[in-house]
């Protein structure tokens, strides 16, 4: 048999009578060398088997550099597996099957005798336990598990036939604590094994070289670019008419007669949603339009039970399944060739989000990848335009892995205190080698070792926070199996809110699981209440022992569960982007169907005030029976918004007492005070000024608060607050109140310590997005102060209206006060606004408790209510 290093690879391309493309036979030659790298390739190229091909060609080749335990590719079936050799990473548990199945392809076409292992928090006890006596020649698993298998007293035996790591869609945990985890545990298995070889795989990166640094560190290594020519079509679902006056929230159910037959032209089609709700909504208004269809399309998202989840990916697998409505669940590397279509509700948000979710379709060599933009609102048009423009000029976001989260470290001490042991010197030099802790200071790690030898400074009493003890020979250990097992059990950096299971209430015991539903919901609903869930409407029976017990519903009304995270802030590419078509249009270039769709919109907000621009910032003014306004449109994003506007708010109340009501949206912002600011006055460079930013910033906010609430992630990763043993977890106001407690309690006693620095580095970083925020405000001094004065709300200034009406007004009269806006600024826009079809009323996301319904004004404004501070 040949020797050569693409012999195994080019012998399973040719007997599927594939040709190879350039970046895998590069991959391939590389691991031939034992050469660590990043390989960056569109979706659907074949990164998989760049990399895993080039593992067999190095190690169950004949002459290849492996131990006399090799296995050959002509080994008999009955010959034991070849021991651990590959370790491939993924990100989400449920990439790992699919991603096993692929794997196993090219072993049993060429004879090998490898095995195929899942390690995964859904892997079975059994399965756990064979793995135990002999993990298999290549295991597919999460970081957490990896952690979880390096807590084993014989990891270092375990592992010591590992030859190669593969971490895939590493753009996914490149900028996560997730990724931080991993870069711990990568250390530690180079320190074993210094000749590992490494390699990412990622389609969607921004700054490549970047990741490149962060998963090799302190190394270095090859940088591939799979640069294959794949059609990637970008089109937008444009509806015959548009509101001149928009707002976001609302669902875009007007466009469901297009979806429907966008569906019923394809034989399987995805159908993203930003969020679960919008999920469950959308399955059943696509069921209610074609009832036939039932058993043919079906719901996809996290929080469903894990075999309803199986049903739906292998339907796809099998193109058995007409649609399956989705969530970022479906986003990443799993391979559904049948899927045709993908169809993208609302705003992506971002254009790595959008490439990856046009990857779905189309995952083949040599296919076409189609994702079509269902706008929900006006301006989302505007964003489908601008994420064409940004997808072809390849603006994709750039990730950044965190600096030093102590946390993560002190829970990698005790992980690394019970796989074998450590001595502290070793170990300090081993934590230098991930790129996070590369600045570690000998401060800093002191602190991290007496924080998990007896809980620091404040908790030394406290034999629970006793965890690691150095023995007589001093190496660090933990002396207890209590701790032990409460250790295990709690790795990871995932921290959610406590979620509740949801099974059907049935006679002598509980029915079948449905799935999690987060606590904050049922919380709020009373036995007899119906929701939906899993694609089905459900009336609540009983709440107990953390589960929900739900029947079948006859009724129509539904409350619709929200869970956290699902309001991503837009991106910067994508934002700028949207301001180049504006700009064009402020010119009075309409080149796109996008565009000339929108143009009695902008033209109306010309007309009235202005639009934003590459070199200008939108200012406008507004006196109306609410008070006195100003709308200010930085596209920069909710969060750096939400910052803004508090800072701006805090730096006017310095000189002159006022009080302020805030909203914000992706575009802009809006401030409001119920008595006269003088807006021409204050709206000046200072007002933006860069100096003392962070100290305004912290004052403007309740950032003590805030960093409580972030307090509560940092001490279940650091292992302060335990969540529970299985069937008996805390609630999340348990642990909000324990972490709080403890929170309390450091900064009175100790303040000097260190996860308290954390939490306020992270509410400044991850909330408020500090850094997005100095930029933009770098930005906002260089562009040109365009204030305009206008008599009603701008087409621009309506969303920022209605984001600010809703949280104190129920859905239906929200979509009253809107509908009656609308009427007001249509009429005063002249002919040419959108009128709904049969009088059909506007369906609203949000749900907020019903209020007294307020007169409107002439202008279309609410009259005054209390103005409330700004935070």
């Amino acid at each position: 048999m040949s020797t050569t290093p693409a012999s195994l690879a080019e012998r399973w391309f040719a007997n599927r009578n594939w040709q190879p493309f350039p970046f895998q036979q590069q991959v391939w030659q590389a691991v031939h060398k034992g050469e660590s790298g990043l390989l960056h390739a569109t979706t659907g190229s074949g990164k998989t088997y760049a990399v895993w091909l080039g593992a067999l060609n190095r190690f169950a080749s004949r002459g290849a550099d492996w131990s006399a335990e090799a296995p050959q590719p002509s080994a008999k079936p009955s010959d034991k597996p070849a021991p651990l050799t590959v370790l491939w990473i993924t990100p989400m548990r449920a990439l790992a099957a699919d991603t096993a199945r692929a794997l196993q392809a090219p072993l049993d076409d060429l004879g090998i005798n490898w095995s195929i292992g899942l390690r995964t928090g859904d892997t079975s006890s059994s399965e756990r336990a064979r793995q135990g006596r002999r993990l298999p020649s290549a295991l597919v698993t999460t970081p957490e598990s990896l952690t979880l298998l390096l807590t084993r007293a014989d990891a270092r035996q375990a592992f010591a036939g590992l030859r190669m790591l593969v971490v895939d869609e590493w753009h996914e945990l490149l900028g996560n604590k997730r990724g931080v985890q991993l870069q711990l545990a990568l250390a530690r298995l180079r320190q074993w094994m210094p000749d590992l070889i490494v390699w990412g795989l990622s389609a969607t990166l921004g700054n490549q070289p970047h990741a490149l640094e962060v998963l090799l560190h302190p190394g270095s290594g090859r940088l591939v670019q799979g640069r294959v020519v794949k059609d990637l079509r970008v089109d937008t679902l444009l509806p015959a008419t548009i509101e001149r006056f928009p707002w976001a929230g609302h669902l875009g159910l007007r466009m469901l007669p297009q979806v429907v037959e966008q569906i019923d032209s394809a034989a399987t089609t995805l159908v993203f949603t930003n969020t679960r709700s919008q999920s469950e909504i959308w399955y059943q208004a696509i069921l209610g339009a074609r009832p036939d269809w039932a058993g043919l399309i079906a719901l996809h998202h996290g929080s469903l039970a894990r075999e309803v989840r199986d049903w739906v990916e292998l339907g796809l697998k099998q193109g058995a399944l007409k649609a399956v409505v989705c969530t970022s669940s479906l986003d990443l590397g799993v391979d559904f060739l049948p899927v045709e279509r993908v169809l993208q509700i609302g705003s992506p948000k971002g254009v790595a989000r959008l490439m990856q979710r046009a990857g779905r379709s189309g995952h083949a060599p040599g296919r076409t990848s189609r994702v079509t933009l269902v706008p929900t609102h006006s301006v989302e048009v505007i964003e489908a335009a601008a994420a064409q423009v940004a997808i072809a000029e390849r603006r994709i976001e750039a990730r950044s892995a965190p600096q030093r989260p102590l946390d993560v470290l002190v829970q990698h001490l005790v992980s690394m205190a019970l796989g074998g042991g450590f001595r502290p010197d070793e170990l300090f030099a081993e934590v230098r080698q991930a790129w996070s802790y590369r600045e570690l200071t000998d401060d800093h790690w002191q602190w991290a070792l007496a924080f998990v030898r007896h809980g620091g400074h404040s908790l030394t009493a406290y034999p629970d926070y006793q965890r690691v003890e150095p023995d007589e020979t001093g190496l660090w250990k933990v002396p207890s199996r209590r701790v032990a097992l409460r250790h295990r059990m709690g790795i990871g950096t995932i921290v959610s809110d406590a979620s509740l299971t949801v099974k059907f209430w049935a006679k002598g015991g509980s029915g079948r699981s449905l799935g999690t539903i987060e606590e904050g919901f049922i919380a709020r609903l009373r036995p007899g209440d119906n929701f939906l869930f899993g694609g089905r409407l459900l009336e609540l029976v009983r709440v107990e022992n953390m589960t929900a017990y739900v029947s079948r519903a006859t009724g129509k009304k539904a409350a619709v569960p929200r869970w956290n995270g699902g309001r991503m802030p837009l991106s910067s590419e994508l934002a700028d982007a949207v301001v180049e078509q504006l700009g064009a249009a402020s010119r009075g270039q309409f080149t796109t169907p996008e565009m000339r769709l929108v143009e009695p919109l902008l033209r109306v907000q010309m007309d009235w005030s202005a639009l934003p621009t590459e070199t200008t910032l939108l200012a406008e003014v507004m006196k109306s029976r609410e008070g006195w306004h100003l709308f200010l449109y930085p596209f920069a994003g909710r969060h750096v918004h939400l910052g803004l506007a508090s800072l701006l708010a805090w730096r006017m109340g310095q000189h002159q007492p006022l009080t302020f009501s805030i909203a914000v949206n992706d575009y802009g912002l809006e401030l409001l005070s119920a008595t006269e600011v003088d807006w021409l006055q204050w709206l000046t460079p200072d007002l933006f000024s860069q100096d003392n930013l962070l100290h305004d910033v912290l004052a403007s906010l309740n950032a003590g608060e805030l960093a409580r609430r972030r307090f509560r992630e940092i001490a279940r990763i650091a292992g302060l607050v335990f969540s529970g043993y299985p069937g008996a977890q805390k609630s999340a106001r348990q642990l909000q109140a324990s972490s709080g407690l403890f929170f309390d309690v450091f900064r009175q006693y100790d303040p000097a310590n260190l996860l308290l620095t954390q939490a306020e580095e992270e509410v400044l970083r991850q909330e408020l997005e500090v850094e997005r925020l100095e930029q933009t405000m770098n930005r906002l001094q260089q562009r040109q102060l365009d204030i305009h004065p206008v008599k009603r709300t701008t087409p621009l200034a309506f969303p920022l209206m209605v984001e600010r009406f809703r949280e104190s007004m129920s859905s239906e009269k929200l979509a009253d006060r809107i509908r009656r806006m609308v009427a007001e600024l249509d009429k005063a826009a002249g002919p040419g606004g959108y009128q709904p079809e049969g009088g059909a009323s506007i369906a609203v996301e949000r749900e907020t408790s019903p209020k007294r319904k307020p007169r409107a004004t002439k202008d279309g404004t609410p009259r005054p209510k209390k103005a409330r501070r700004a935070p």
